[in-house]
């Protein structure tokens, strides 16, 4: 069974006021960064980019050896991702959902998760919450602890059988019900995801200073 991934790239970058998918780390855009990850991943078939086509020429010079397609993407993530899953069509395959703006995601963390996702239907790349987690109150103050003891941030690649997939973003759509990705999507059809712990650093750049600290790491 193939593994197809699906690169959500259409975000507007409202919050970094210009386009961060374009930004360059080590002189080369965030975008071709992961996309050249997932072309170097074992497991991978196929590469969708759910993005502007003025943003897909961002990889106009780049060649692969794996087929990469280009869709436009929706309103909301879910919709982004439908439309991924459109150009798919009807095989069964695994199905691996990523944010463009997370570059530093390694081919070997991509087949890791696949992997997972072979073995039990649904994983996703996540991390333990490590800090002291507060709840504030309306004014900014922290009024008490959040127990954080079994708490994950997720991260991406989420990775699923294509048809578990489908079936949970219909579910969605029938009771719109609007997810931020894609474990919630199948946690509300009362299916749980396998949790695999990032062996490298996998931050989502989403404010100007991620950008820094994206290239030092990478360094």
């Amino acid at each position: 069974m193939g593994c197809a991934a699906i690169i959500v790239a259409s975000g507007s970058s409202r919050r970094m006021g210009f386009d961060k998918l374009a930004a360059e780390i080590h002189g080369t855009p965030v975008l071709v960064h992961t996309v050249e990850a997932f072309m170097a991943a074992s497991g991978i078939t196929r590469v969708i980019v759910v993005c502007p086509e003025e943003r897909f020429r961002l990889l106009d010079s780049r060649n692969y050896d794996k087929p990469l397609d280009r869709v436009d993407g929706g309103d909301q993530r879910q919709d982004s991702v439908a439309s991924g899953l459109a150009v798919l069509g009807a095989e069964e395959l695994i199905v691996a959902v990523h944010d463009a703006a997370r570059p530093l995601i390694r081919p070997e963390a991509i087949d890791q998760c696949i992997a997972a996702a072979r073995q039990f239907g649904a994983a996703t790349m996540a991390h333990q919450v490590a800090d002291t987690l507060k709840k504030a109150d309306s004014e900014g103050f922290a009024r008490y602890s959040v127990e954080r003891n079994g708490l994950w941030a997720m991260e991406t690649p989420q990775v699923f059988r294509s048809s578990l997939l489908r079936r949970a973003y219909a579910a969605v759509r029938e009771r719109q019900i609007i997810v931020t990705d894609e474990v919630s999507a199948v946690e509300a059809m009362g299916i749980s995801t396998k949790l695999i712990t990032s062996p490298f650093p996998n931050p989502k750049i989403t404010v100007p200073a991620d950008i820094h600290l994206a290239t030092a790491l990478m360094r």
